[in-house]
């Protein structure tokens, strides 16, 4: 079982940055990659991004390509979001996810959550 915590949400005007953490309980050396998607309240989770874990490759959605960068630290058993040039429509619970097997940005396939993070970017 792997649980995982999200950290670093909070309110910051438009064109600001936040980073988010997720810390996972444990490696679970399986794990392939970790994302972060996104909800607001009447609409689907929404992908963001994902990293394989064990060769670092990346996909990002076209609405956070150029702004939003995912990393990863093994030492640490945790996955980042460093979110730049916010804008309003950034606003959102932020959920860290992971699963078992190769990328994706479906959310129905990923096998853990963590809590969520709220963003919030006023404009």
């Amino acid at each position: 079982q792997v649980q995982l915590v999200e950290s670093g949400g909070g309110l910051v005007q438009a064109g600001g940055s936040l980073r988010l953490s997720c810390a996972a309980s444990a490696r679970a050396l399986s794990i392939n990659t970790m994302a972060w998607f996104r909800q607001v309240p009447g609409k689907e989770r929404e992908f963001v991004a994902y990293i394989g874990w064990s060769d670092g490759s990346e996909n990002y959605a076209n609405s956070v390509k150029g702004r939003f960068t995912i990393s990863r630290d093994g030492a640490k058993n945790t996955v980042y979001l460093q979110m730049n040039s916010l804008k309003p429509e950034d606003t959102a619970v932020y959920y860290c996810a992971a699963r078992w097997a190769a990328p994706t940005d479906q959310a129905a396939q990923y096998d853990y959550w963590g809590q969520g993070a709220q963003v919030t970017v006023s404009s």
